[in-house]
């Protein structure tokens, strides 16, 4: 959801602005003569590389790549 609200607005209630966007995920665009000119956006704590990473990571948990040795395993891949 975006809400978009005027220079002086924003100036006069960023507290109240800034408690949107942290508890709701509100996103304040705020204006400047009708021009958007910022932002005001929730900040994201986890990057998309280290959500893929944590997904990967996960999904590893529990497999194994085969009985043979690791030699055996290289020698199977030079097979394909």
């Amino acid at each position: 959801m975006s809400v978009t609200v005027g220079l002086f607005e924003a100036k006069t209630h960023l507290s109240e602005l800034v408690n949107q966007v942290s508890e709701r995920g509100t996103e304040i665009v705020i204006t400047r003569r009708g021009k958007a000119v910022a932002r005001i956006v929730p900040v994201e704590t986890d990057s998309a590389v280290d959500i893929a990473l944590s997904r990967l990571l996960a999904a590893r948990q529990g497999s194994t790549p085969g009985d043979g040795s690791l030699r055996d395993l290289i020698e199977e891949g030079r097979r394909w």
